[in-house]
């Protein structure tokens, strides 16, 4: 079953003083894990009000290893819009679709931005459809 609020449930963990200090780490790297990360003053109101500022960058060297422990609003704003497609036939264990159909549709129809597409070269206006550009 799938956390809602997942620092709900957390806190009471960390704020729980049987705990250690290593499995408080544990659980916040865990939430971090899960929501693919936080930000930068989430983060440091966690260290604070868990007092674990001296192992803290047991936390923040897993950006070394590609791991998004910091992630900034802007960044989790640039997903890319997805298609609405409720009214489509689906079948009974492939109701899930994936992102690169959306942007496949969105390269055929010429309705790719620039910004975010800079090498997919636009159509001339007369193009039809009708072989390689």
């Amino acid at each position: 079953q799938k956390v809602k609020d997942s620092m709900r449930v957390l806190l009471p963990v960390l704020l729980n003083k049987s705990h250690e200090s290593y499995d408080k780490i544990r659980a916040i790297l865990l939430y971090i894990f899960s929501t693919n990360g936080t930000t930068q003053e989430n983060l440091e109101k966690l260290i604070q009000n868990v007092q674990i500022e001296s192992d803290s960058d047991m936390i923040r060297n897993w950006k070394y290893l590609d791991v998004p422990v910091i992630s900034s609003f802007a960044v989790q704003q640039q997903k890319y819009p997805r298609r609405d497609r409720s009214s489509e036939e689906t079948f009974q264990l492939s109701r899930w679709t994936p992102v690169i159909k959306d942007v496949m549709e969105d390269a055929i129809e010429n309705k790719l931005d620039s910004k975010d597409w800079p090498y997919s070269s636009r159509c001339p206006p007369t193009w039809n459809g009708s072989g390689a550009v």
